[in-house]
């Protein structure tokens, strides 16, 4: 039987971090959670529980990713976020797992809650993350704030059922704030990558992005909070190349 370390990085997660960490009893040897300094409750919550808990400023959301999973002493690992949990079939497949894990990486869906509401289609479902894998089998990668683990060889995954819970956001005004900074985080990257903005990117990709979530996805399904997400999806898109224009102006030969 494999022995499992679970990464978690956190900011602020009092709210959700304890059902992040229920979850894992039973089914990880080892938590470790890298803390962005959070001024709640998040380390007190963890200090309850068998963590190990490191405080690391926040280095970027792929950086950070990295960062933890070199803290992690063992080679088979669950990477989770402070907001997410895993299902109890998710749960059932990681303990079989656990005598038979064959793969480099697996993949589930990622089942989104926003507002109470648990979303099921747009781009939030299925969403499917690779959060189990072999420490040394690849790295966190993609483009701030969206990160994903790449395998070194890509062949070698498979699928486990069940879902990773995810507690997105409680609020409207929440989301317009994530909106916002994810759209500033995008943006950089986008420009320190040589990526660049036009006004018919402007145009299109925001348009793009809403039809693909809202109609070929089924988004409208979700009703109204459906149709908020996909406008927000709209929002993100369109702000991103905004502020990535903005950034070619003010450096112009860059």
């Amino acid at each position: 039987m494999v022995k499992i370390s679970a990464v978690i990085i956190t900011y602020n997660e009092e709210k959700r971090i304890k059902k992040c960490l229920e979850s894992l009893v039973g089914i990880a040897d080892e938590i470790v959670v890298v803390d962005s300094f959070s001024t709640d409750r998040t380390e007190t919550i963890c200090q309850q529980y068998d963590v190990h808990f490191i405080q690391q400023e926040f280095l970027g959301y792929i950086e950070q990713k990295n960062f933890a999973l070199s803290k992690a002493k063992h080679d088979y690992i669950i990477a989770l976020d402070g907001d997410e949990a895993l299902s109890d079939q998710l749960k059932v497949s990681l303990q079989k797992l656990k005598t038979n894990w064959k793969h480099d990486g697996y993949y589930a869906n990622r089942f989104n809650n926003y507002c109470g509401q648990w979303i099921k289609y747009s781009d939030w479902y299925p969403n499917k993350k690779m959060r189990f894998f072999k420490k040394d089998a690849g790295s966190w990668q993609g483009i701030n704030p969206h990160d994903n683990f790449i395998l070194d060889n890509p062949k070698s995954n498979s699928f486990l059922k069940g879902d990773i819970l995810h507690w997105v956001l409680d609020d409207y005004s929440s989301h317009i704030k994530k909106t916002e900074n994810f759209s500033t985080i995008a943006a950089q990257a986008y420009y320190d990558q040589g990526k660049r903005s036009s006004i018919w990117k402007i145009i299109y990709r925001p348009a793009w992005a809403f039809f693909k979530a809202y109609v070929l996805r089924l988004g409208f399904l979700d009703g109204l909070n459906g149709f908020i997400i996909c406008v927000q999806t709209y929002n993100t898109v369109f702000y991103k190349y905004i502020k990535l224009y903005e950034l070619q102006k003010r450096n112009p030969k860059a």
